[in-house]
C-alpha cells in the first residue's frame, strides 16, 4: 500500500462508503506481508517515500520470486537488485513482463508511479568498467521515475573530456559520481558543479586499489566541501540517496 492508497481508503471511511471493520480489514497486511520465508516491508512507501527493493545476491530463487510477489501486490510494481543471470531466466517464468538487464544485474517489474519535475540526475563514471554500477544507479532512478542523463568514460587521466560536457554537468540537479582507481572524479566533480555530489566508490583497479577502499577512503578525505559517500559499488544507494533528495524538492 502506498500514501495515495492510504488516503483513498481513509476518505471512503470518512465519507461512510467503506465501513470501518472492512478499512481494517484490509490494513493487517499494511506494515508487512508474510511470503514464505520473507517479510516484505510493504510499510515501507508510506514511511521513507519509497519501496523495500530485493537484495537478490544470496537470496535462493524461491526467495526472490516471494518477495518480489509481496512488492508487486502492493505497489504494483518491483526492484531485484544483484541478480545473476539464472536466477533472472527463473524470475522471467514468474513474471513474464519483467525486464532484466545484465549489465546493472537489476530485474524491474513494472515502474513506480513518481515523477520528478526538477532537473535530470546527471550520473558520470569514470571509465567503462565502472558502467555495473553507473547503470544500477541510472536504472534504479529511472524505474523510480527521475530523469537521468548519463555521462560516461569522464575519468580524470583524460580531463578535457570531463570538461566538455561541464554544461550538461551545471544543469543536473543532482550528481552521482563513480570511479575506481584512485577515485579522483567526485573530488573534481565536487569542485566544477553547485549540485550536490553522491560519490560512488567501485572496486575497479590494481592491487593497490585494495577492491575499491582506495578509492573510497579517496572520496572520504575530499577536499570537495559536503561531498557524500557510500559504499564500495553501491549505484543502489546512490540512487536512493538521491531520491530521497528528490522528494524534498517542491511537487509541480
Amino acid at each position: 500500500m502506498n500514501e495515495s492508497k492510504l488516503r483513498d481508503l481513509l476518505d471512503q471511511v470518512s465519507a461512510g462508503a467503506l465501513p470501518p471493520d472492512q478499512a481494517l480489514e484490509r490494513l493487517r497486511t499494511l506494515p508487512f506481508t508474510e511470503a514464505g520465508q520473507v517479510l516484505a516491508d510493504t510499510h515501507r512507501m508510506i514511511r521513507q517515500g519509497l519501496p523495500e527493493a530485493v537484495y537478490a545476491e544470496g537470496k535462493t530463487p524461491a526467495q526472490t520470486t516471494d518477495a518480489l510477489t509481496a512488492l508487486v501486490a502492493a505497489h504494483g510494481s518491483a526492484l531485484a537488485t544483484r541478480v545473476n543471470p539464472e536466477v533472472a531466466a527463473l524470475l522471467l517464468q514468474s513474471f513474464p513482463t519483467g525486464i532484466y538487464d545484465s549489465v546493472s544485474r537489476l530485474y524491474r517489474v513494472g515502474q513506480m508511479n513518481g515523477s520528478f519535475p526538477s532537473a535530470p540526475v546527471a550520473v558520470v563514471c569514470a571509465g567503462t568498467s565502472d558502467l555495473p554500477v553507473a547503470e544500477e544507479a541510472a536504472q534504479t532512478l529511472e524505474f523510480a521515475g527521475a530523469s537521468v542523463n548519463r555521462i560516461t568514460d569522464v575519468g580524470v587521466a583524460g580531463l578535457h573530456r570531463l570538461l566538455a560536457r561541464l554544461d550538461d554537468l551545471r544543469a543536473a540537479g543532482i550528481v552521482i559520481a563513480i570511479a575506481g582507481m584512485e577515485g579522483a572524479l567526485p573530488s573534481v566533480l565536487g569542485g566544477l558543479v553547485a549540485a550536490p555530489v553522491i560519490a560512488v566508490p567501485t572496486s575497479v583497479g590494481y592491487g593497490a586499489n585494495l577492491h575499491g577502499i582506495s578509492a573510497l577512503l579517496s572520496m572520504l578525505n575530499s577536499c570537495a566541501s559536503g561531498l557524500t559517500v557510500v559504499n564500495i559499488d553501491n549505484g543502489f544507494g546512490a540512487a536512493m540517496a538521491a531520491l530521497r533528495i528528490l522528494n524534498t524538492q517542491p511537487k509541480a
